[in-house]
């Protein structure tokens, strides 16, 4: 698991998602969290290599928020409060 917190106008690149599939073993798979986005750099390359890697960006964690019904601010404190 690799997780970047950035600003939506600081995307990820192959820098960042290469350390991930460096760490992969045989049989392994990988999840990559951001609260911003991957660069098309990066995801081509874990395409084309057919890497193991499932990607989160900031609009799938937005989209799960919103289908839980967390769509002000003050639901989503009160939901981070439970934890």
């Amino acid at each position: 698991l690799e997780a970047k917190c950035y600003d939506l106008k600081n995307g990820c690149g192959v820098k960042e998602t290469s350390r991930l599939i460096s760490r992969l073993r045989h049989r392994q798979f990988g999840i990559f969290v951001t609260t911003s986005y991957v660069s098309l750099d990066a995801y081509k390359e874990i395409l084309e290599d057919k890497h193991p890697v499932l990607i989160l960006s900031a609009t799938d964690i937005y989209q799960i928020l919103i289908t839980k019904g967390i769509n002000t601010a003050e639901k989503l404190n009160q939901w981070l409060l439970q934890f």
